[in-house]
C-alpha cells in the first residue's frame, strides 16, 4: 500500500504540476493569486486521502462532500491534460517537420497559451457537464448465446450481470434502484455481481441491503470479490453481500437445476496471484463437464490453465476506461476489449463495462451497462 501511495501521488502529483503551468498564462500574476491556487491544488490532489480517513472516522457528509468536489476535480484535471497533452504532442509534431522543411508555417495555425487553456477549460466542463449525465444513464445490452449444454427442455435461460457499481458516498440508493430497474425488466432466471460492488464503508447501510434482497430470481444471486472488497475490508464487504442474498463464490462452483454450474473465483488481492490461478483451476476442475460453465471472475484475464475448461467467463474491472481516453491505457494492461470476445479452445469471455463509477462521478464514451445474456438451446 504504501508503495501504491507514493506512486499515486507522484503521478497525480505530476498531472496537478502540468495543469498549474498551463494556467500560469491566464491568472493574475499576483503572489497571493498563485498561493490560493497552489493550495487549492494540493487539497485537490490529497482529496481521495482525505476522503477516506474521514469517512473511516465516521464523518459521511464531510466525505461525501469532499469526495463531490475531489473527484469531480479528479476527472476535470484527467481530461484537461488529457487535450493539453494532445496540444503539445501536435505541436512537436509540427516543430519536427519544421526543422525537417516540411510545413514550416504550420505553427502559426496552433493558438496562444491563454486561448487554449481557456479552449481546453470550456470543453472539458461541457464534456464534465455531459458525463455526469452519461453516468447516470444505464443501458441493457443483451447477448444471445446459442450453447447444446442447456437442455431444450430449459428454454431460455436469462441472466443479468452487474460488475463494478461501487456503492460507497457517490454511488447511493438512487443508482442502485435505477439499475436494480433495470435487472428487473431482464426478468432474470440468476443474477450476477461480478466484482467492486461495495467502494465505501458498508456497515449501516441496511437501506442498500434492503434494496438488494428485493431481488429474488428463481435461481439465486451469485457473487464474487473484487479488488475493492478487499480495499474497503474484506470483513465488512462480504458480510454486505450475504446480506443483500447474494452466495459469494470464493472457489467453489454450484450447480443449478441441473442446467448450469456456477463457479467463481476471488480477486487476486485476496490471495496472491499464483494462489488465485491455482484456486480457479481447482474450481473448474470440480465443475461438471456436461453442464454449461459460467466463470466469475473480477479481473478480464483468461488463464491458460482454464482455457477450454469453461463455457462463459463474464469479468469487469476496467470500466471501458470509464473516461475517455484512459481506455486506451487499460487496454495495454488488460487487452480483451469489452464486450464478448469467443477463445480458439472454445468458449467465451465477456467484459463489462461496468455498472457505476469509481473516483470521478462521471463517464465519458464508456455508458454503464447491465448485461442480459439469453443462453438457450439452436
Amino acid at each position: 500500500m504504501p508503495l501504491f501511495l507514493a506512486v499515486f501521488l507522484s503521478l497525480y502529483g505530476g498531472m496537478h504540476w502540468y495543469w498549474y503551468r498551463k494556467a500560469l498564462p491566464v491568472i493574475p500574476q499576483a503572489a497571493v493569486t498563485k498561493l490560493l491556487l497552489v493550495i487549492f491544488l494540493l487539497l485537490m490532489m490529497f482529496a481521495p486521502i482525505m476522503i477516506r480517513l474521514l469517512e473511516r472516522w465516521g464523518h459521511e457528509t464531510a466525505a461525501r462532500w469532499t469526495a463531490v468536489i475531489g473527484y469531480s476535480w479528479m476527472g476535470f484535471l484527467f481530461l484537461s491534460c488529457s487535450c493539453f497533452l494532445a496540444l503539445d504532442l501536435a505541436r512537436l509534431i509540427v516543430w519536427i517537420a519544421g526543422r525537417a522543411g516540411i510545413g514550416a508555417n504550420l505553427g502559426s495555425f496552433f493558438p496562444g497559451a491563454g486561448v487554449a487553456f481557456s479552449g481546453v477549460t470550456i470543453l472539458v466542463s461541457l464534456i464534465c457537464l455531459y458525463g455526469w449525465y452519461e453516468a447516470t444513464a444505464i443501458r441493457t445490452e443483451t447477448v444471445d448465446i446459442y450453447t447444446t449444454k442447456i437442455p431444450k427442455a430449459a428454454g431460455t435461460v436469462t441472466i443479468a450481470q452487474i460488475s463494478d457499481v461501487h456503492l460507497g458516498l457517490l454511488v447511493g440508493e438512487a443508482r442502485l434502484r435505477a439499475i436494480l430497474s433495470a435487472v428487473r425488466a431482464a426478468d432474470p432466471a440468476l443474477v450476477v455481481a461480478t466484482g467492486d460492488l461495495v467502494d465505501g464503508q458498508m456497515d449501516g447501510r441496511d437501506g442498500l441491503t434492503e434494496i438488494m434482497r428485493d431481488i429474488q430470481p428463481r435461481f439465486g444471486k451469485f457473487a464474487v470479490t473484487g479488488n475493492h472488497e478487499y480495499y474497503v475490508g474484506s470483513r465488512q464487504a462480504l458480510s454486505f453481500l450475504r446480506d443483500s442474498g447474494f452466495t459469494v463464490l470464493r472457489g467453489d462452483v454450484v450447480e443449478i437445476s441441473g442446467i448450469l454450474a456456477v463457479a467463481g473465483v476471488d480477486d487476486p488481492v485476496f490471495g496472491g496471484k499464483a494462489e488465485v490461478a491455482e484456486q480457479e483451476l481447482e474450481v473448474l476442475r470440480r465443475a461438471p463437464s456436461d453442464r454449461f460453465i459460467l466463470l466469475l471472475k473480477h479481473r478480464p484475464v483468461i488463464a491458460q490453465e482454464s482455457r477450454g475448461r469453461f463455457d462463459l467467463q463474464l469479468s469487469g474491472h476496467v470500466h471501458q476506461g470509464q473516461i475517455f481516453p484512459f481506455g486506451l491505457l487499460t487496454r495495454i494492461a488488460f487487452p480483451l476489449p469489452p464486450g464478448l470476445s469467443g477463445i480458439e479452445e472454445g468458449g467465451a469471455v465477456y467484459v463489462s463495462r461496468g455498472t457505476g463509477t469509481w473516483g470521478p462521478p462521471i463517464r465519458f464514451l464508456a455508458p454503464p451497462e447491465v448485461t442480459v445474456f439469453r443462453l438457450r438451446h439452436p
